[in-house]
């Protein structure tokens, strides 16, 4: 039987304390975690650049002189700390803020988890949970389970956009072929494709084909044109095969699905006191507005 309104909202209070003690302690976690796998996006970025070189292209990569070659690292490096520090940068506390119209048009948040990235942009800044106003409003288990998606995505985003950027250094150094159209080489680095990973991890090994011809022809391609396949090595930074080869970041991603789990259950009390109360009110309007004839 649903009890009384007071006490129901009692319960909701503390399932919102119980809420906001969860967002720190996912946090804390994702902190932990983001901080593990900073570095170890680091150093795979070198080491996927070391493998396209050494055996991808090795030929290509011994016809730079030693200030090519020096200048390559360098530039690797450079991106490699800064992939780094984006990682990091993506991560804020969870606050929710007073809703606005269109916040309160969304369509109401599953806590199952999200679907991996397909489409998200090439870079993702730190999105709030609802528009900025004056006054905060209490963090609901599905406020924390949208902040948790949109960071999910958004770690997903990062490594995306340092694949491209790393390919494209490849492609500016010579290494990569220089006939391989922008849209191909972006498209690599998105597509979700098993089969054309290679041995090594955070590569990919593709077969493209491709047309031979002057400049006007590629861009007005016909059947005259003759085929041609190209074979294509490029990295591709793959959250899964980055997380399996790193304990720390495996136990720090087991530490995360934990708290998810916790956070499911208790989205599933909130939602249940919340459809309490809404009847305990309907309850009391009804006999607010009753009276016999």
């Amino acid at each position: 039987m649903v009890g009384s309104i007071e006490r129901i909202e009692q319960d909701i209070v503390a399932l919102n304390q119980a809420t906001q003690a969860m967002a720190e302690a996912f946090y804390n976690a994702y902190s932990a975690y983001l901080s593990v796998l900073g570095t170890s996006v680091r150093q795979q970025i070198i080491l996927a650049s070391y493998h396209v070189c050494t055996q991808g292209y090795p030929e290509a990569f011994l016809q730079l002189s030693y200030s090519q070659r020096h200048h390559l690292q360098q530039m690797l490096r450079h991106l490699a700390q800064q992939v780094q520090e984006e990682i990091l940068a993506q991560l804020h506390m969870p606050v929710v803020f007073e809703e606005t119209l269109e916040d309160a048009e969304r369509e109401p948040l599953s806590l199952e988890p999200a679907a991996p990235a397909t489409d998200a942009p090439d870079a993702l800044e730190p999105v709030p949970i609802a528009t900025t106003q004056a006054t905060t409003q209490p963090l609901t288990p599905m406020h924390l389970a949208r902040w948790r998606e949109e960071l999910e995505h958004a770690i997903v985003a990062e490594l995306r956009t340092a694949s491209h950027a790393a390919n494209r250094l490849l492609q500016q150094a010579g290494i990569l072929p220089q006939k391989l159209p922008e849209p191909v080489l972006e498209a690599a680095t998105k597509a979700e494709i098993p089969e054309a990973r290679a041995g090594t991890p955070n590569l990919l090994n593709l077969l493209i084909e491709t047309r031979s011809g002057n400049a006007a022809a590629a861009e007005a391609p016909d059947d005259t044109q003759e085929p041609s396949v190209m074979h294509i090595v490029a990295i591709y930074l793959r959250l899964t095969e980055i997380e399996f080869a790193d304990p720390t970041i495996a136990a720090a991603r087991s530490k995360i699905r934990s708290l998810f789990a916790q956070l499911k259950t208790l989205g599933r009390e909130y939602q249940k006191r919340q459809h309490e109360r809404s009847i305990a009110a309907a309850q009391a309007a009804w006999r607010s507005s009753w009276t016999e004839e």
